[in-house]
């Protein structure tokens, strides 16, 4: 997964502003200890020296180690699974409750990561760098740290003798970043071990801004949704010929027309809960004829002049519906012949509730005759999570124990993690990372990744209080 962030808007709703009015009254938090700070942050600098990347065999390497600190914790064997697959793997550990506050909640993240190369960085990314205020290394921030910080956590809970009032279920899975093959295998063939969980906390989604001048929290948003993923190619096919002799059927130039005919269609607009509460939180900071088209879409997504402002924002217009743009293109066989065939490869990004066969039927539709249109990637169709009031009261909780105040947005993201195998299968799953990033210090599957010291830290409180939010008694 790529975080991707926007800047800074602010509370939306009276549902949720209840909510976090609620939170900021709750009790004061213990900071944790510096015992429980070191060893966070020697579960850090170990898996961060796991280069879990595809191909190297690390992923379950990195499962064991974890396993074996449950372990010795006092995790029972029997709750705690590492699931082999191919060369990599996926880790389930169990936090047993009492079952009076109802089904488990699971807590996801992935342990592997992107390629990084070592001549690329200006330190070793497969080893944990602290310096300047910031951690580097790969993973820090996609999504090691939190899994450090989720670790840290159910360790320090069990050692303070807390029973929550229903199982919370660690799921780790091991190829995120590519296949998500183990994702898939947890939610099918390992399904029982999940034990029919109420909904889901994934790690690796929502997140914290900080501003940029003053490195204060500005907002943190909620991922209650993902747009879905999908490649299709538009092929046009002729006889060719000799290019001495023209044709006015050019696959090449047909294939042009076709592309503007894509270039030209706008799928309808859409809307949930996510992306509506989205526009109303942004509106008000943002200025001119942009945040007025927030306002009035908020107010009423069918407003197609508010619809057509965003449209014209490339921030903004994935928020509003689905899009398709070429990406590649492909054509002739050589310089002296006409074309006898000219390919466009077209990504788009789908609108939650809308299927892969409704995108290529409509592209098909735009085209015309002539032009094949084939689905050749997709993701995983996965419709926005309900918008759970205790969800985002025990998000608002646990932001404000550290970051008083800072505004609880909704997200939709444009980007794909394992909460849409999760949400696919019927499991609400909630992006809620205990990290705040700067936008412009947000580095993930790029160049000397880090996060702030601080920021991982007030981490260890953020999973603190909202498991105790969640699933105290």
């Amino acid at each position: 997964m790529t975080r991707t962030t926007a800047t800074a808007a602010l509370l939306f709703g009276i549902a949720i502003a209840g909510a976090t009015m609620t939170a900021t009254a709750a009790s004061p938090v213990t900071p944790a200890s510096a015992e429980v700070q070191a060893q966070a942050r020697e579960i850090y600098r170990t898996i961060i020296g796991f280069e879990t990347v595809a191909g190297k065999g690390q992923v379950p390497v990195m499962a064991r180690y974890l396993a074996e600190k449950f372990r010795s914790a006092g995790f029972p064997s029997q709750d705690i699974h590492i699931l082999p697959l191919g060369e990599t793997a996926s880790l389930i550990v169990r936090y047993a409750g009492d079952g009076t506050g109802g089904k488990p909640i699971l807590l996801l993240a992935h342990m592997d990561v992107v390629v990084a190369k070592r001549e690329d960085w200006t330190r070793d990314p497969f080893t944990l760098v602290e310096e300047n205020g910031y951690f580097f290394g790969r993973g820090t921030s996609d999504i090691k740290g939190d899994i450090a910080l989720i670790a840290a956590t159910f360790l320090r809970l069990k050692d303070e003798g807390f029973v929550p009032n229903r199982d919370l279920i660690i799921a780790f899975s091991g190829d995120e970043e590519t296949d998500m093959a183990t994702t898939r295998s947890l939610v099918g063939e390992h399904r029982e071990l999940l034990r029919d969980p109420e909904f889901a906390l994934n790690a690796d989604g929502g997140v914290g801004v900080l501003d940029e001048a003053t490195g204060e929290a500005a907002v943190y948003y909620v991922q209650g949704a993902e747009k879905l993923y999908a490649t299709y190619e538009l092929t046009i096919r002729n006889p060719g010929g000799h290019s001495s002799e023209p044709r006015l059927d050019n696959a090449i130039y047909k294939l042009a027309d076709a592309l503007k005919a894509v270039q030209a269609y706008r799928f309808p607009v859409m809307w949930n809960d996510w992306t509506i509460g989205s526009f109303r939180a942004a509106a008000d900071v943002t200025p001119g004829s942009l945040g007025d088209a927030m306002k009035r879409f908020a107010a009423d997504p069918r407003d197609e002049a508010a619809a057509n402002v965003l449209y014209e924002n490339p921030s903004y217009v994935g928020l509003t519906r689905t899009t398709c743009t070429p990406t590649r293109l492909t054509g002739g066989h050589a310089d002296n012949a006409l074309p006898q065939s000219a390919t466009a490869t077209v990504n788009c990004r789908i609108f939650p509730g809308v299927g892969f066969e409704a995108v290529r039927a409509a592209l098909a539709s735009v085209v015309g005759e002539g032009v094949e249109v084939r689905l050749t990637d997709e993701g995983v169709p996965s419709d926005a999570s309900p918008m759970r009031k205790d969800v985002m009261a025990a998000v608002a909780t646990a932001v404000h124990a550290s970051y008083p105040g800072t505004p609880i947005v909704p997200q939709m993201a444009a980007y794909a993690t394992d909460g849409s195998v999760f949400r696919s299968h019927g499991i609400a799953t909630y992006g809620v990372s205990g990290i705040f990033l700067k936008d412009s210090e947000s580095f993930s599957h790029g160049l000397n990744e880090r996060v702030p010291v601080k920021g991982f830290m007030h981490g260890l409180t953020h999973w603190y209080v909202l498991i105790k939010e969640l699933a105290g008694r």
